[in-house]
């Protein structure tokens, strides 16, 4: 076969059926605030430690709610829980409260 200079990649699909439903739903009951996040990306451009480190709150949120828990713990541990993010929210999610139930959550499934 010739080599025409590009190659296929694999398919970006995003199934909902085998990510992680039950930390979601779990954070939705200790933080209801989760549910009006529009994912604007205002906790991001505005987080300290995203200066320093490559913590993004916006995209930790988007994991959250599909599910994709799995590298989540190395993350969260980047936050310094300083509020901002907190502040700087249009629809006022608490984001910081958001954060400790992910971890707690961990803490429970070890």
């Amino acid at each position: 076969m010739p080599d025409f200079g590009y190659t296929i990649n694999k398919q970006r699909v995003i199934d909902l059926d085998k990510n992680d439903g039950q930390t979601v739903r779990r954070v939705r009951q200790l933080e209801p605030s989760i549910n009006i996040c529009i994912g604007c990306g205002t906790c991001t451009a505005t987080c300290s430690a995203n200066i320093f480190t490559e913590f993004n709150l916006r995209q930790l949120m988007l994991l959250v709610t599909r599910g994709e828990t799995a590298n989540l713990r190395k993350d969260i541990e980047k936050c310094m829980l300083c509020g901002k993010c907190m502040l700087a929210c249009p629809r006022g999610v608490n984001t910081r409260n958001v954060l400790l139930a992910i971890s707690r959550i961990f803490t429970e499934n070890e």
